[in-house]
This record gives C-alpha cells, sequence and structure tokens, in this order.
C-alpha cells in the first residue's frame, strides 16, 4: 500500500520540551468586591492563630481548606466562582469578615510589650532593630520550609515578635521543595516524598524593585561563579521575613537546587545554603533597606552572617583591622544554640571552607589560617575540622542555650574555649524556650479560656495572674472541652491510618479491621517527635508483657506516636520499623498507632486532643523539649525524664517524672534503659492510670481536672514565647543594641579601642600573678557562720594598671575533690601600691553555712565596654604552691 506524502517544508531543529521557551504567567482569583479583605488576610500568616480568620476559610469550602492543606492562599485560587458569590451575598459571612479584618488593622496599630519596655534601649543613634536568622521557619502546615523543633520554634519567635510589637525582621530560605513527606513501606521502614512548594500560591510574594518592576535580587560569590538570589517576603502579622530563592535561570541547574531541600545533600551543598543563608541573607536585608542595630542567629547555620558584617564594617572604615571590625560586631550577635552535643553542629572541612571562603578573605583582612581558626576550638590544631557554631561563638558577645539545663551543658560543651574559666562562668546563659500560646491552644479550650479568664489571655499570657481565673472553669466544662477534642482526634487518626493504609495497598480486610482503632473513653498516651536514636522511642516497649497488661488491663491505655526520621539517620529509622514491627506481630494495633508525615498540622492534633505527653530523651540531650510545653497549655499532662524544659516546670502537682533526674554512665546503656524504663512502667501503673481512672459518681475524674487546670495554670505563664521574647529582649536584644551603638559612635572609635585595649592586655597579660593570698583566719583553721572573713592578696600587674583589671575573691563550698562547689565571686578593693607592678587588693566573705569552705584569688581584664570579663586566655588564679584553694572550716 504507498504511502501518502506530506509535504515537509523547511527543516527545523527538534526541540525537547525541556529547551522550548516558556512564558509563564500567574491567574489571580477573581474575587467579588466584597470578598477583597479576604486576600490581604490570607497573604498574612496572622490568620494562623485567629481561629476567627481561620474560620473565614472553612465556611467558604471545608474539603477545600482540607486539600489545600490549610493554604488559604491555594484555596482562594481553587475556589468556585458560585460559592465566592454566594459568600458575596452573605450578610453573616461579610459582617464576620468585617470583624476579622479590623483586628488585622487593630494589628498593626496596637503598641503592645515593647512599646512599654523600652526604657532601657538606647536611641542615640539608630533605633533598635533586631534581625533573626534561621535555617528554617515552621509557620504553618502548608509551608513545608521547616524540618522540627527548631523551625517551629523560629515560627512562634516571630508570631510572639509581632504581638508584643518587637521590632524584628526575619530571613531564611525559601526552599523549593522544602522537608520531605514521610511514608511507610509494607515493611515499616521510612521512605521519603519530596513536593515542590509552588511559591506563587503560598502566603508568599516577590520583592519588587520600584524602579525596574523585576523582582530584587541579591548576588553571592561561589567558586569560579556569582549566584543570584530572589527575595520573596511573608507576612507574619508585622514582623517581615525575607526568604531567599536560588531557583532562577540565570544560575546553573545544579545551583538551582541550593535552595532545593531543607538539609538535604552533603557538606558541600550545607556550605553552600549557609552562604546563601548568612551572607546573602545580610545582604537582602540591605537591598529592602533594613538596618538592623541588633542580629540574632538561631543556631550556627547562619555564622557567615558575622564574616560579611565584618568585611562591611572594613569597607566602611578602611582603616578598621579585623580584630577592630570584629569587636564592633561581635557586640551586636546574639548566638543561640539548640544542640547538645558537638555531633550535632555543622563542622566542614578545611579545604571545603578554603574552597568557598577564599574569595571572602582580602574583604575581612584575614589568611586562610586565620579564617580557619575562627571555627576551631583548638586554634594550634590544624587539622580541626571548621566548626559554624565556634564561628558564631568568637564573633558574637551574647550566647545562650535554651533551658536552664541545657545552658549548663553548653558551658561544659565549650568551656575549653575559655581556658582556665570554671564551667559555671562561662559565658554562656540562658532562655528558656516557649510556645505561642494562641496558635497552640485548641478553638475549644480558646473559646472557654475567652469566656472565663477574658481577652487577655491572647495579648499578655506571661501574666501569671491572668490564669488564677483558670479556677473559674467548671470541672465539667474543662472536662467536656478536652473530651471533645480526644474524640476529634481519634477519628481524624482513624481517618488517616485508612488513608495510609490505601497508599501502602492494604486490603479490606485488613482496613476494616483497623477502623475501630482507639478508644475515646481510654487513657491516651502522646509521643510524637523527631525520631533520633537519643529520644529512645521504643523505651516503652522495653518490657512488653508488661505493656500489654498496660493495654489490656479493665483500666487500659492507649499510645499515638508520630515522628520523622533524617533521611540520613539509619538509626532513627529502625526505631520506627521496630514500633511498626511490634504493633503489627502483637495484636496491639487497636491500642497503638503510628500516624505518617509528622508536621505541624499533625503536632497540634496530638497536643491539643492525648491526655498524656511522653517524654524519654536521655538526660541532658534534650535542648528544650518544646511540644511538652503546647500538650501542658491544652491541660495535656506531661510524663517524662527531667531533661530540657521539664527540668525546670516539673512539679508533682502539675505532671509526672520518670526518675529523679539521675545520670548514667555512657558506657552501660543498656543498664540505663532498664532502670528508666521499669521507672516509666512504674509512674505509668502506680499514678497515672490510677488517677486518671479515679470518678466521681457523674464519671468525673475530678483530681485528674484539677491537675489538668494546676498544668495550664501555672505552666502556660512561664513557657510561651511572649515570657521568652521579653527574656531574649532584657537580657540580649536590649544589652547587645546598646553595646553596639556605643562601640559604633563616632566613626567607630570606641570599637578600636576596645580592641587595641584588648590586644595590650594580651601582650602583657604574662607578666600578671597572685603572688600570695592570706587570710585572718589561717592560723585558726575555723569561722563561725556568718563572720566575715578578710583576704589580702599581693598581685604582680607588670604594666598593667590596677584599674584595667578586676581582682576577684572566689569562695565557696569545698567537696572531697578539693574543689570549690557553687562559688562566687566577689571583687577586691585596691589597697596599695607597692612599686614594681605589685599592688596589694583585699576584700571580705562572710560564708553562710557550715562546713568546709574555700577560696582562691583571680584576676580578669577590666574595661567598662567589654560585654563579659571573661575573654579567651586571659584570666589568672593563685596557684600557690600547695594549692590553689585556701580551705577553712566553718562551724554553726
Amino acid at each position: 500500500m504507498p504511502h501518502a506524502n506530506f509535504p515537509t517544508g523547511p527543516k527545523h531543529p527538534t526541540l525537547s520540551p525541556s529547551q522550548a521557551r516558556i512564558q509563564s504567567f500567574r491567574v489571580v482569583p477573581s474575587l467579588p468586591e466584597p470578598l477583597k479583605p479576604l486576600l490581604t488576610i490570607a497573604h498574612n500568616l496572622w490568620w494562623t492563630w485567629n481561629y476567627d480568620a481561620i474560620s473565614l476559610f472553612t465556611r467558604l469550602d471545608r474539603d477545600l481548606w482540607e486539600q489545600c492543606n490549610h493554604n488559604p492562599v491555594l484555596m482562594l485560587g481553587q475556589i468556585s466562582q458560585e460559592k465566592l458569590d454566594r459568600a458575596a451575598s452573605d450578610r453573616s459571612y461579610l459582617h464576620a469578615l468585617g470583624t476579622v479584618f479590623q483586628q488585622l488593622q487593630e494589628h498593626f496599630q496596637q503598641g503592645g510589650w515593647f512599646a512599654e519596655n523600652t526604657g532601657s534601649v538606647t536611641q542615640a543613634q539608630k533605633p533598635l532593630r533586631i534581625a533573626y536568622f534561621c535555617a528554617e521557619f515552621g509557620l504553618t502546615e502548608c509551608m513545608q520550609i521547616y524540618s522540627g523543633g527548631l523551625g517551629v520554634l523560629a515560627g512562634d519567635h516571630l508570631k510572639s515578635a509581632a504581638e508584643l510589637g518587637l521590632p524584628l525582621v526575619a530571613v531564611g530560605l525559601l526552599y523549593r521543595r522544602g522537608y520531605f513527606h514521610q511514608y511507610l513501606n509494607p515493611d515499616g521502614f521510612q521512605q521519603e516524598l519530596y513536593r515542590d512548594l509552588d511559591a506563587p500560591n503560598q502566603p508568599v510574594h516577590r520583592v519588587m524593585d520600584p524602579q525596574t518592576n523585576q523582582q530584587r535580587k541579591v548576588y553571592v560569590d561561589l567558586p569560579g561563579r556569582t549566584l543570584a538570589l530572589a527575595i520573596w517576603r511573608c507576612d507574619v502579622g508585622r514582623v517581615p521575613l525575607y526568604l531567599l530563592d536560588a531557583n532562577l535561570p540565570e544560575n546553573s541547574r545544579e545551583d538551582r537546587d541550593i535552595t532545593a531541600n531543607l538539609y538535604g545533600g552533603d557538606h558541600e551543598m550545607r556550605i553552600k545554603q549557609e552562604i546563601v543563608l548568612g551572607i546573602g541573607g545580610r545582604r537582602a536585608l540591605k537591598a529592602v533597606g533594613e538596618e538592623p542595630t541588633v542580629f540574632h542567629l538561631n543556631e550556627g547555620h547562619a555564622a557567615f552572617l558575622s564574616l560579611e558584617r565584618i568585611a562591611e564594617a572594613r569597607e566602611q572604615n578602611p582603616d578598621l583591622s579585623f580584630d577592630q571590625a570584629r569587636e564592633a560586631v561581635a557586640s551586636a550577635h546574639v548566638f543561640t544554640t539548640h544542640t547538645p552535643v558537638p555531633a550535632g553542629i555543622d563542622r566542614f572541612h578545611p579545604t571545603l571552607v578554603e574552597t568557598y571562603m577564599s574569595n571572602y578573605l582580602p574583604r575581612l583582612g584575614l589568611d586562610v589560617e586565620g579564617l580557619l581558626a575562627l571555627g576551631r576550638e583548638n586554634t594550634a590544631d590544624k587539622k580541626e575540622f571548621f566548626s559554624m557554631a565556634v564561628l558564631a561563638i568568637r564573633t558574637a558577645r551574647f550566647c545562650n542555650g535554651v533551658s536552664a539545663l541545657h545552658g549548663e551543658v553548653s558551658r561544659g560543651m565549650w568551656r575549653n574555649m575559655w581556658p582556665g574559666t570554671p564551667q559555671q562562668d562561662v559565658p554562656i546563659g540562658h532562655v528558656t524556650n516557649g510556645v505561642h500560646a494562641r496558635f497552640w491552644v485548641s478553638s475549644e479550650l480558646t473559646r472557654l479560656f475567652d469566656r472565663y479568664i477574658g481577652d487577655r489571655w491572647h495579648h499578655a499570657p506571661q501574666d501569671a495572674q491572668i490564669w488564677d481565673a483558670i479556677n473559674e472553669i467548671p470541672d465539667e466544662e474543662l472536662w467536656s472541652a478536652h473530651c471533645r477534642r480526644k474524640e476529634h482526634l481519634i477519628a481524624w487518626c482513624r481517618r488517616r491510618i485508612r488513608d495510609q493504609m490505601l497508599a501502602r495497598g492494604a486490603g479490606a480486610l485488613e482496613i476494616e479491621r483497623q477502623a475501630s482503632a482507639l478508644d475515646s473513653d481510654v487513657l491516651t498516651i502522646g509521643f510524637a517527635r523527631r525520631f533520633a536514636t537519643y529520644k529512645r522511642g521504643t523505651l516503652l516497649m522495653r518490657d512488653q508483657g508488661r505493656l500489654s497488661k498496660l493495654l489490656n488491663s479493665d483500666r487500659p491505655l492507649q499510645i499515638i506516636i508520630a515522628g520523622k526520621s533524617h533521611p540520613a539517620d539509619g538509626g532513627g529509622k529502625a526505631l520506627i520499623r521496630d514500633i511498626v514491627s511490634y504493633i503489627r506481630s502483637s495484636g496491639h494495633h487497636r491500642r497503638i498507632v503510628f500516624i505518617e508525615d509528622y508536621d505541624i498540622h499533625v503536632a497540634r492534633r496530638l497536643v491539643q486532643g492525648c491526655d498524656v505527653w511522653l517524654n524519654t530523651p536521655i538526660r541532658g540531650l534534650e535542648a528544650s523539649g518544646t511540644s511538652g510545653m503546647k500538650a501542658a497549655m491544652n491541660g495535656v499532662v506531661n510524663c517524662s525524664i527531667l531533661d530540657g524544659w521539664w527540668d525546670e516546670g516539673c512539679d508533682p502537682e502539675l505532671g509526672f517524672a520518670i526518675g529523679r533526674g539521675e545520670e548514667y554512665p555512657e558506657s552501660n546503656p543498656e543498664a540505663r534503659d532498664d532502670i528508666e524504663s521499669r521507672a516509666l512502667y512504674q509512674v505509668l501503673e502506680s499514678q497515672i492510670v490510677p488517677e486518671y481512672y479515679d470518678r466521681d459518681e457523674g464519671g468525673l475524674p475530678k483530681r485528674w481536672v484539677q491537675r489538668m487546670k494546676r498544668c495550664i495554670a501555672q505552666l502556660t505563664p512561664a513557657f510561651n514565647t511572649h515570657r521568652m521574647l521579653s527574656d531574649y529582649a532584657r537580657k540580649f536584644y536590649f544589652p547587645a543594641h546598646n553595646a553596639s551603638q556605643r562601640l559604633i559612635a563616632s566613626n567607630m572609635q570606641q570599637a578600636k579601642q576596645l580592641a587595641d585595649h584588648l590586644d595590650h592586655f594580651r601582650r602583657h597579660w604574662h607578666e600578671v600573678a597572685v603572688l600570695e593570698a592570706s587570710t585572718q583566719v589561717a592560723s585558726v583553721g575555723t569561722v563561725a557562720v556568718r563572720s566575715p572573713v578578710r583576704v589580702s592578696a599581693r598581685v604582680n600587674l607588670g604594666k598593667l594598671n590596677p584599674d584595667e583589671v578586676l581582682v576577684q575573691l572566689y569562695h565557696g563550698r569545698v567537696n572531697a575533690l578539693g574543689e570549690l562547689v557553687d562559688a562566687q565571686a566577689i571583687n577586691m578593693q585596691h589597697g596599695e601600691s607597692m612599686g614594681d607592678g605589685t599592688h596589694r587588693f583585699v576584700g571580705l566573705f562572710a560564708p553562710s553555712a557550715s562546713g568546709q569552705h574555700g577560696f582562691s584569688v583571680r584576676v580578669l581584664p577590666y574595661d567598662d565596654r567589654l560585654v563579659s570579663p571573661f575573654v579567651p586566655g586571659l584570666i589568672t588564679w593563685d596557684t600557690g604552691a600547695q594549692s590553689p584553694v585556701t580551705q577553712v572550716a566553718v562551724h554553726a
């Protein structure tokens, strides 16, 4: 059969779809005029903590709201015109819309806490403006640019800053695929799935250049090329969050992926992301006209920011040395560490740092070794990797951990950077984390609180007096609200489990069998968090026989588990697999369930609907643990190892402790886990289960409800981000602003003088020596409680003057090893100059308790421009021939 002939015309090269030029445009919703305020509300994440605002979208189309993963921008782009037109003619809906829109306007106009607490802030040159840098932000479930606790804390930080009126701007990265979505294969092994974020359909918008009408961009240097970064903006109430995006046509495919995945890729990808965050983030702030006076580095990922700011200072003042510029910059920097172990810190091979940072060396005035030393604990060790946390510490004068215990752990972890300084004096403080109350408290409890407490808790949840009114809520109403929330949780879990099983290809019989999982009348324990081995997700399953009795007794319990493991964490993935395997093999599928793809939405469901919140980390390895705070605000009772925040918040009237804060040798983890699992079973069997099921004649667990009330009333004001932000402001932001403004005044003359003075100290400190320290009780050997002990010290200062040093009397109890415990420092007074650089100093202390006490004398540098007198390498102790500690017996 002959073939038909077709004219071919002129020949053209064949183009693949990837080569074709695609011109894109955005389709925006056609909102009726009365509904236009919806767009403003949808594009400001203020709606995330306002249930009335959320109801505006659920009233339009609840099913679509769920399908869009609670994303109002996406929803408004997909909703039918018919439903929009119907809402535009609904007087009730329009009234609700007007009320919410008015609340949003009032949010921008109200003064807030900051307006009432600015008395200690210097306004000499610039008003206080804080720049908050973080690698991830957990603001709402539809924006997957977070992985876990660090990001969610950062999101709550911004929400409270907005409500307090704190002048803050934030910087992060706009990850195209964000963090992974989790699903389990038939064997229970975690699998990762990445989905595109689709920025135009997110509550973010491009930052435009009004002169060119193009999106604003900044540029950073990478080896052999320049990387372009687009700037996006996300509004969190009145706080702007600027997000950088490398997914631009002018970048190579490899470079476009720098902002593809959160915490994805190898070390080379991580250093590129951190250059973008720190250096690109600083340049983005300048591009949008922001002039911060304080810079907060939330973890070490943004530490290259310090180098960019030092380079800026030297460019503005070419006569500045690196050290002089560093003093000017470091006084304005606050560094928060969230990691209790060195393994959790980003460390880069020296060659990798040299490859990516050598272009910046001329601007810094450093050579390669000088740069690498900034990231090493031991500057003499040329093989030590470059630590981003060490870089942050060396370039920030304000450092903190995120709970009292974590502050102590951090001082121990970094104490080698301050040789000779007692651990308690290492200049790393703490601000205990908190959570945003209105975002995490359930809608049921929100209505109850509003009715009986009033709305002041919206604006000042840190005010403990407000929460005294919790006792005005009838026990029956609080319990009823909690039970409704629990019923919602269980119904949601069943739907979620069904969807999980369908996706896994489970049979109809298996799905039907699981449909009756969980029971709203049963004591429900929640365990949801990142799955890392130190969190010990299987501790409750260590004695399976004992657990089975708890699950199957006439007063049973049930467990809802959720959590992701980092894709590279094989140990964490194994824990998840073991849990799923146990559920399937034990026959406890109705009593234990695993919810896949843990995110903010799952977390809110669980912390609002469970009865008990379980946490089982190895003590000292949980920096804070904010999920328990979220649970406590909802009246969910905590049962936890005494670690992180619970080491501060635990009280027998509020919740339950597993153990008493014991610490065990690392060499025998099996014994530790055995002991603490038995302690957990004991708490469940003898305390939690009996109290929960103790009901009055009406079926009300009165003792349990009273515990819920105490939990809400005492823990909510102490562990919320409004309190946390006020702590940051008073302890760090205000002092950093004041110190920085002083140092940069008069063309940075004060910074130059401080750096030069520190150089003077370093050149002459070897001359400083405590020659003798004596006391009048040395011959007697004993002294009465609260009797003054006079100490005289002869100190050689060499070429230093007495007003350039602090000579301190360091005293306290003496332990069996001859060490000072819980010591205190008292400044000694200059008594006389004795010639040849020798001086006498005198001081008094009065022991407050009987027992063996002791003292020593130390010398520190003094300059009133120093934030802390503890400068690495500048401390001298009395090192007498026999012992540096002079002991005194104190009797009653």
